[in-house]
């Protein structure tokens, strides 16, 4: 069994919905990998989100051993104090982003995973990196489509 994975994750969107990426940097012992993508219309929280669960299907081996580095209230939060579970029970009604949390659970659940909030832009060099991947994914001259977020708002013009 390897030792313990750390996971950096920072996303970003310029406007709260409009272009937005997310960077992921794991760090096992002397490997390190980092990840970006940036989506024509998303929102933070979304990045924010993606970053962590990009991170964690990156770990090969289950039951891995894991701390993720995150800069999100909204993700460390839900987790930490048990709320997406609550929202798990009620289908995430009337939630935002269920595609992604049900995809970020059934991923957390194969590993032993703990959450740190750290302030954003305060110097840590790894939250720093995650942040300068983000931003230029989100700026890239070719974008994904977030899907999720794209058939979220349709549902919501449509109720």
């Amino acid at each position: 069994m390897p030792g313990e994975i750390t996971i950096y994750t920072d996303g970003a969107s310029s406007g709260n919905p409009g272009p937005g990426g997310y960077g992921v940097v794991l760090i096992s012992g002397r490997h390190r990998l980092e990840k970006s993508e940036g989506f024509r219309l998303t929102t933070n929280n979304r990045m924010e989100l993606m970053a962590v669960i990009v991170g964690l299907e990156a770990l090969k081996i289950p039951g891995s051993r894991v701390i993720i580095y995150t800069d999100s209230k909204y993700v460390a939060d839900s987790v930490e104090k048990g709320w997406v579970f609550q929202w798990e029970s009620k289908s995430f009604k009337k939630k935002k982003n269920p595609d992604l949390w049900i995809r970020f659970l059934r991923i957390y659940r194969k590993h032993n995973v703990r959450f740190v909030w750290i302030r954003g832009h305060s110097n840590n060099i790894e939250n720093e990196r995650c942040d300068q991947l983000a931003v230029a994914a989100s700026s890239a001259a070719s974008l994904s489509e977030d899907t999720g977020y794209l058939s979220e708002e349709e549902n919501s013009l449509t109720l």
